[in-house]
């Protein structure tokens, strides 16, 4: 593997876990109490955040510099 692709997906899989937890965090104040949180949806919800920041990465990412 070379240098630009494991810069890329460092960039991309930091990209990805930030919005993954964004996402978490904004669907929790849905629900008045925590007991009451749906976390499936919580999770699922998240993770699909996930998977699209990474499929966005594709078109480029401002982090990894082009030589």
């Amino acid at each position: 593997m070379n240098e630009k692709t494991k810069n890329w997906l460092k960039a991309a899989g930091v990209r990805a876990i930030k919005t993954t937890a964004q996402a978490a965090v904004a669907l929790l104040p849905a629900s008045a109490t925590i007991a009451a949180v749906d976390w499936k949806v919580v999770v699922g919800t998240a993770a699909l955040a996930g998977v699209v920041s990474v499929l966005t990465s594709f078109a480029g990412l401002p982090e990894v510099k082009e030589p």
